[in-house]
């Protein structure tokens, strides 16, 4: 067991952009001493925000921990394993065995260089991990057998192991992600799981802080264009979509989403909600944490409705058909706004940029995004919401032993 005397240092396994590691400042005040990632497009955005960690752009399995680490004593170490071929979104296509297998690296440290508190973030099919037939496809009846194994590595190595899943936005980022969390120690200390210090506004017996909005990570002066007349129109699905969520957080709405708008001469009420375009969801509100981030960054758009004063009569329309193109006389939706009817004069639509996407994942404003702009959203989408991580480091990593430079 290590004593409060020795030099403990912090790894990032699987670094990415760094969430994780942004959380692990948050908690602890200081970067990591090491990060290791095998893109070297995650690593020039992690070294960018993290100047004081040691990076190692290297296959997290070709990294010798003992060269890795010298003669230090690793305090904390975090991982977040690729969970692309555990994730049910996938459906039933193959999956990589080789991907699949990352996890193993945890194991791996932990029988050469012994952490003392082991943490590690994967989607929750993660505990489904098991054997693939001839065709790389799970066998349903083996689900689990490998998850299983691997957890008894850890305990055969003297690791107390403790999974529980967690949404982000129950500890201050403004998205509703949900992952499996684990927790490992082999310092006999008991683990602690961190309370919520969020909660929805309404309803709230705890003493919560509400919920962060997605309105908050909107950048409300980038232009958003008229879902009408597109030299390419949008796809009928798409149409669909907004309709639904037009008459749900809008038209049906007793208390819209409203706020005032200056853009030129362009209106000055407007409404928003944010559609999705994959899944069964429409879309969520702006007063709610946004929906999940993923890698590609191209699923969350912007709706914005701009309203004008109604003096005339509305035309109707389905809600199963695409919206009417909206003409110079009559409006085809009357919303209300404190008593007061608007008509709707317009609808924009665009997808969220890399910036409001790295806000709502929970990065603080002035974290510097790198590199393309596929490569930040992949990033992005990637990375573990720092709250998250931040809540787990305080509860459960001493900031007394932990090296002060390194």
């Amino acid at each position: 067991m290590t004593t409060t005397g020795m030099k403990e240092i912090i790894v990032d396994l699987f670094a990415g952009g760094g969430g994780a590691s942004e959380g692990i400042r948050q908690a602890l005040g200081r970067s990591p001493h090491i990060a290791i990632n095998h893109d070297p497009d995650a690593i020039s955005m992690h070294a960018m925000n993290h100047p004081d960690c040691i990076h190692i752009t290297e296959d997290v399995f070709r990294a010798n921990p003992f060269e890795v680490i010298g003669d230090n004593q690793v305090g904390y170490l975090h991982a977040s394993p690729d969970c692309t071929f555990f994730s049910r979104a996938r459906g039933g296509k193959p999956v990589k065995k080789n991907i699949r297998s990352l996890a193993w690296v945890v194991v791996h440290w932990a029988q050469l260089v012994r952490p003392r508190v082991i943490t590690l973030e994967n989607v929750s099919e993660f505990q489904e991990w098991g054997p693939l037939n001839e065709n790389n496809l799970p066998i349903p009846a083996k689900k689990g057998m490998t998850f299983r194994l691997w957890c008894n590595q850890l305990r055969g190595l003297g690791y107390k192991v403790e999974f529980r899943e967690l949404i982000a936005c129950d500890y201050g980022a403004p998205t509703i992600r949900k992952r499996l969390f684990m927790i490992a120690r082999c310092d006999g200390q008991p683990i602690i799981w961190p309370e919520p210090t969020h909660g929805p506004e309404e309803g709230n017996l705890f003493g919560l802080k509400p919920y962060r909005t997605a309105a908050e990570c909107i950048d409300w002066s980038i232009p958003c264009p008229s879902i009408f007349e597109r030299k390419r129109p949008l796809a009928e699905a798409t149409l669909r979509r907004i309709a639904k969520g037009l008459k749900k957080y809008v038209l049906d709405n007793p208390n819209p989403f409203i706020m005032k708008y200056y853009s030129g001469n362009r209106f000055g009420l407007v409404s928003a909600f944010l559609t999705k375009f994959y899944g069964t969801t429409i879309g969520s509100d702006m007063r709610q944490p946004v929906p999940t981030i993923t890698a590609t960054g191209q699923h969350i758009g912007e709706v914005r409705v701009f309203l004008v004063k109604y003096f005339g009569q509305g035309t109707g329309q389905g809600v199963n058909e695409p919206l009417h193109t909206i003409t110079s006389r009559d409006r085809f939706g009357l919303v209300t706004v404190q008593g007061q009817k608007y008509q709707i004069a317009d609808i924009g639509l665009r997808m969220l940029q890399p910036r409001e996407l790295a806000l709502a994942q929970g990065f603080p404003a002035d974290y510097i995004l790198t590199g393309t702009k596929s490569n930040q959203v992949a990033k992005i989408g990637n990375s573990v919401p720092p709250q998250v991580i931040r809540a787990l480091v305080k509860a459960n990593v001493e900031l007394k032993q932990i090296k002060a430079v390194g």
